[in-house]
């Protein structure tokens, strides 16, 4: 007996090693997947290339006093190695990204939007105040052929803002093509300040995007199913331009950072870790001059910065990894161990003085939370806000024209989100129940939701009102945002219910 029993024991023990050996095998792969660093360029680019700048786009008055531009959206394609392989892409008024629109508050302005690509599309004036029925959100939808011109005054600050698609459902495809732009407006107080504004020379834009290449040259998405957080390329493109720099002829230039990407969150700073001087956010001029090393920035969210720079030496502006808040997981599949370089600016052996940057802006204009009429809470969480996905036949709720708002918006679930708000700028009064960093003290209109970290703002809603047409309110993750993270409220005048919005496009359930 005892010898029968022997080979089924050795098989057995046979059988138990090959467990163990498969389980630390198991627990050594996890470990090494979880504690190995992400995507790392610092060190690794060949700045080869100078940054492209993005022309100022033409326009004229019209008889109605009205300053109008030209967009043209279409296909294209481009080399971004310069090695023969081109890449199909879309782009306003040429292959990739659009030209920078540049008007100044009071202007009346016009746009006339051509759609010349294959497919239905939209263009959004993200950061604008504006009426809803300019808004170019998914209710004002741009048939192929067809032409779109809406109509606004300016009427807000001094700002960098940007302008992307916004179709229900394919937002995510339509800006990871290429489309997307700035439009910058100005002001007669930022005019007043010593600040660097020769555009193109020492202010300058600089849309940053993360991008993934397929060997024989296209874009490819590659979706991380452990994050949830949409697409992160491993190749950073600024301006359109791969392995960028920039000279510099002045002692300060100034930077007017755009974060375009889909769904990655950066943290610049340069390589040396010397200090820049934060003069602008979202919204426009800061009240006071923030002194930082490092800025963090979700997608859509932008900031101008001004670097001192000496004769004769270079440096890279970089982006280390973002501080997610969100734990190890995230850290490691969300972008949060992800460094890259960004931009190296040369500067020249001659430099041209520029002024010192001025500590007080613009006078704060700060909203009293007590006025508030009511307190709003929103929840971000799977695919959906309170517990709902997006439907373009639903209205979320009304706000009254000319009140003031507190809302509460958090992130219930363990994946990065942000927080973007169509129409209006809102200010950041507490973040997890602390007072809001420097960086935060000027007006914005998206905001980073770390999870579990309630961020408080306030909002005023002024002049437009609009019963039948709604803003947007979502994360600007793009996959989330098309996976339904998004709502839409109406401003309503005084006494005033909420009509039906435009229906006839499909919505999530």
């Amino acid at each position: 007996m005892a010898t029968r029993r022997r080979p089924l024991v050795r098989l057995l023990l046979g059988v138990l090693a090959v467990v163990l050996v498969l389980c630390a095998g198991g627990v050594a792969a996890g470990a090494w997947v979880f504690t190995r660093p992400g995507n790392d360029t610092v060190g690794e680019v060949d700045f080869v290339r100078p940054l492209a700048v993005p022309p100022l786009a033409p326009s004229r008055i019209d008889g109605q006093g009205r300053r109008v531009f030209d967009l043209l959206a279409r296909d294209g394609q481009r080399d971004f190695h310069g090695d023969g392989r081109t890449t199909r892409t879309a782009g306003f008024d040429g292959d990739y990204l659009g030209p920078t629109l540049r008007a100044k508050r009071g202007e009346r302005v016009a746009v006339n939007v051509v759609n010349r690509l294959g497919e239905t599309t939209s263009v959004h004036w993200h950061g604008m105040h504006l009426p809803a029925r300019s808004d170019g959100g998914p209710h004002q939808m741009i048939r192929p052929g067809a032409t779109w011109s809406p109509t606004w005054t300016v009427d807000q600050p001094a700002a960098t803002l940007w302008y992307h698609p916004h179709p229900h459902g394919r937002t995510e495809e339509h800006v990871y093509r290429g489309l997307a732009g700035m439009f910058l407006l100005g002001d007669d107080r930022e005019a007043a300040l010593p600040l660097p504004r020769r555009y193109g020379v020492d202010d300058v834009p600089v849309i940053v995007q993360d991008r993934s290449f397929t060997r024989a040259g296209q874009f490819t998405k590659t979706r991380n199913s452990i994050s949830s957080i949409g697409v992160l390329g491993d190749t950073l493109l600024v301006n359109g331009t791969l392995g960028p720099y920039l000279d510099v002829t002045t002692s300060r230039v100034r930077l007017r950072l755009l974060n375009a990407s889909t769904a990655r969150v950066y943290s610049f700073g340069f390589s040396d870790g010397r200090p820049f001087d934060m003069i602008a956010g979202d919204g426009g001029l800061l009240p006071r001059t923030a002194r930082l090393d490092r800025l963090r920035l979700s997608p859509g969210e932008r900031a101008e910065i001004v670097v001192t720079v000496r004769p004769g030496e270079r440096v890279t502006l970089r982006s280390d990894g973002p501080d997610l808040g969100a734990g190890a997981l995230a850290a490691r599949f969300a972008g949060g161990r992800d460094r890259f370089d960004v931009l190296q600016l040369r500067a020249a052996d001659t430099l041209a003085p520029s002024p010192e940057v001025p500590v007080d802006l613009v006078p704060a204009d700060r909203l009293d939370p007590a006025s508030a009429v009511t307190t709003r809470r929103l929840e971000f969480l799977g695919r959906g806000v309170n517990g709902r996905s997006m439907r373009l036949d639903r209205i979320d709720f009304a706000v009254t024209r000319d009140t003031t708002e507190v809302w509460e918006v958090e992130n219930v679930d363990g994946t990065p989100h942000n927080f973007h708000v169509h129409d209006t700028q809102f200010q950041v009064l507490s973040v997890g129940g602390a007072a809001p960093p420097p960086e935060l003290s000027g007006d914005k209109d998206t905001v980073y939701l770390a999870p579990r970290q309630p961020v408080r703002i306030a909002l005023r809603f002024t002049d437009h009102s609009d019963p039948d047409v709604p803003y947007m309110y979502h994360c600007h993750l793009l996959w989330h945002e098309d996976n339904g993270m998004m709502g839409q409220f109406v401003v309503v005048a005084p006494g005033q219910s909420p009509g039906r919005p435009p229906t006839g496009h499909a919505g999530h359930d």
